[in-house]
């Protein structure tokens, strides 16, 4: 909730020190968020894929210190 109402103060601090540049940053936010979006969900699935080969390669570890 804090990390929203600094992000929301910065933007106010730049609305009032310049409003033509907030106005624009307020516009073209969803378009950037739009082309970033495939970045971040291959991001994800490679942080799956990293976590899913850790998760293999330790089961052994683990089974003999089970034993």
């Amino acid at each position: 909730m804090q990390e929203a109402a600094v992000k929301l103060l910065l933007f106010v601090v730049l609305l009032v020190a310049c409003w033509p540049l907030a106005l624009v940053l307020l516009v073209l936010y969803p378009v950037i968020w739009l082309i970033l979006l495939p970045f971040r969900l291959l991001g994800l699935t490679v942080k799956g894929v990293f976590d899913l080969l850790r998760a293999i390669f330790e089961l052994p570890l683990k089974l003999v210190r089970a034993l």
